[in-house]
């Protein structure tokens, strides 16, 4: 019966001298544990993506160089490690067993996953061969993340005799994945009768982020073990497991996971970069309250910056929520007013505009002097700007360029407005810290008098669920129709997503919580004549 160690690491994608540290401290540990085998993530060793990094001949030859150093280290024990391997002129996904100070062993993963954010196509050869690894007289079958998804090769490894699968995975985080990944994984093990021994990434990689939630199933598709979701853990079982029980940490779901989801993205994002400290314009509104509260909770109170910026147009009401919420928080605050900047530009352009009715450009003028005061802070002091927009914003374009849209990373970038609103209900339970003006009160830019969102877009619980259909199922606007909703209204909206691509390809990375977020999963034509 071996003892099994899942060691869910938070790598760094490019650390390789990092990377391999982490995983010789968990075998250091594993060994004291007695486990014989170890497991560590897909690609743990490069980080997980890679992406282009590893069209760079120095980078994979580095790889091997430091995984042969770090076979030396995990001497004492079978560890199963994830790395580039590059073999007859191809790069392969690989899995590299150690034993005895070398690399005995090498499995290719044989399934590539090529949609919505993968593009391992794009870099790597599938494998052609299973591997099966033995251990105390129990064969087990070493496999890679999508090769589990796929019933044939769970069952070739039944069939050849492996009583044990062992999994290394880095598969991403969207909203509710974790229960649907161990349905998946129970039925592989109930319908083969394996066990199944699965080791996921954990931590945040620019827009992806790793929930970790390591489990292993028994050949009755039970859980009987799970790591911690969202933090890097050791978790350690005999399989077949052992009458004692095996830990079992809770799975996690509902807006809890969605919000460690985003406060991992935003602190792995400043850590593995070097920022530490965070600037956000507070409007009074929803949006920026939730950021903030958001950047507290992944940065801490001392590391985040509000600053309010009011206009000629902007309400005593959301001057005072903004003063109330930095409070609530217990964050620096300062109040830099827009009102001299936006009337010498008016000025400028005085001329220009030749006594035109005010419109939009007036309105943007407004974003980007606010956009224009918080990048000078952030060039200033090194704070990185946190751009507030939402899903809902961003899809149909209601946002600024060189506006409301600057920043360094935009960590709410994946929320439809609906959920932001269903998510500061949830965080005021923990602790209310969100003022209860800034959630009830109408949602407006305040960009002129009496302006409500309202006055440009559909009610946010009549848009979001045209939003999910176009966006994310890239349903056609006649199914969209036959759904229930308003034809002129779904016309419209899916018009103003269209129109907006050229914007968000201009905005900066935000944290994916939804299976189809802007970025790597959806990749649309800026320039573009197919409607419908």
């Amino acid at each position: 019966m071996p003892r099994i160690a899942l060691a869910q690491i938070d790598a760094t994608v490019g650390d390789l001298a990092g990377n391999s540290a982490l995983i010789a401290a968990a075998a250091r540990t594993a060994r004291i544990e007695r486990a014989d085998i170890l497991l560590t993530p897909e690609l743990g060793l490069t980080g997980y993506p890679p992406e282009d990094l590893i069209g760079r001949a120095r980078f994979v030859r580095d790889t091997r160089l430091v995984l042969d150093r770090l076979a030396l280290e995990c001497d004492g024990l079978i560890a199963i490690v994830g790395f580039v391997d590059a073999a007859d002129g191809h790069l392969y996904n690989a899995a590299a067993v150690l034993s005895g100070g070398a690399v005995q062993g090498v499995y290719h993963k044989r399934r590539l996953p090529n949609y919505g954010v993968f593009d391992e196509e794009r870099y790597f050869e599938p494998g052609d061969r299973p591997l099966l690894v033995e251990s105390d007289g129990v064969v087990c079958a070493v496999t890679i993340c999508e090769d589990v998804w796929v019933p044939e090769l769970v069952e070739e490894a039944a069939a050849l005799g492996a009583t044990v699968v062992l999994n290394i995975s880095a598969s991403p985080f969207h909203a509710g994945k974790g229960s649907d990944r161990e349905d998946m994984l129970s039925e592989r093990a109930s319908r083969n009768g394996v066990h199944l021994v699965y080791c996921n990434l954990v931590g945040g990689q620019d827009e992806l982020v790793f929930d970790g939630r390591s489990v292993l199933i028994d050949p009755q598709g039970r859980v009987i073990g799970r790591a911690h979701a969202f933090a890097p853990d050791l978790l350690i079982a005999d399989v077949p497991a052992a009458p004692s029980p095996v830990r079992e940490e809770p799975l996690m779901g509902g807006h809890e996971e969605v919000w460690q989801a985003l406060v991992v993205g935003l602190s792995d994002y400043f850590r593995k970069n070097g920022f530490s400290d965070a600037v956000i314009g507070l409007s009074g509104g929803i949006d920026s309250a939730l950021t903030a509260a958001l950047a507290v909770d992944a940065l801490g109170r001392e590391h985040v910056h509000g600053v309010m910026l009011p206009s000629r147009y902007s309400s005593p009401g959301s001057i005072e929520d903004a003063r109330t919420l930095a409070g609530n928080l217990g964050i620096e605050s300062r109040v830099l007013s827009i009102e001299e900047g936006f009337s010498a530009l008016l000025g400028t352009l005085a001329a220009s505009f030749d006594d035109l009715d005010p419109d939009v450009a007036e309105e943007n003028l407004q974003a980007r002097v606010r956009g224009t005061l918080l990048m000078a802070l952030s060039n200033k002091f090194g704070w990185i700007v946190l751009a507030t927009g939402n899903k809902s914003e961003l899809s149909v374009g209601y946002s600024t360029l060189y506006g409301d849209m600057v920043g360094g990373f935009a960590p709410i970038k994946d929320l439809y407005k609906t959920r932001v609103y269903e998510l500061a209900h949830w965080r005021n339970r923990l602790r209310e810290v969100i003022p209860v003006a800034s959630i009830v009160k109408p949602p407006s830019a305040e960009l002129r008098p009496g302006q409500a969102d309202t006055d440009s877009l559909p009610a946010y619980d009549v848009l979001d669920p045209i939003l999910r259909e176009y966006v994310e199922h890239d349903a056609s606007v006649d199914e969209i129709v036959a759904g229930g909703a308003d034809r002129a209204t779904v016309e419209r909206v899916t018009r103003m997503v269209d129109a907006a691509e050229y914007k968000r390809r201009q905005g900066p990375l935000g944290i994916r919580v939804t299976p189809k977020a802007f970025g790597k999963d959806r990749r649309m034509p800026v320039t573009n004549r197919f409607r419908g």
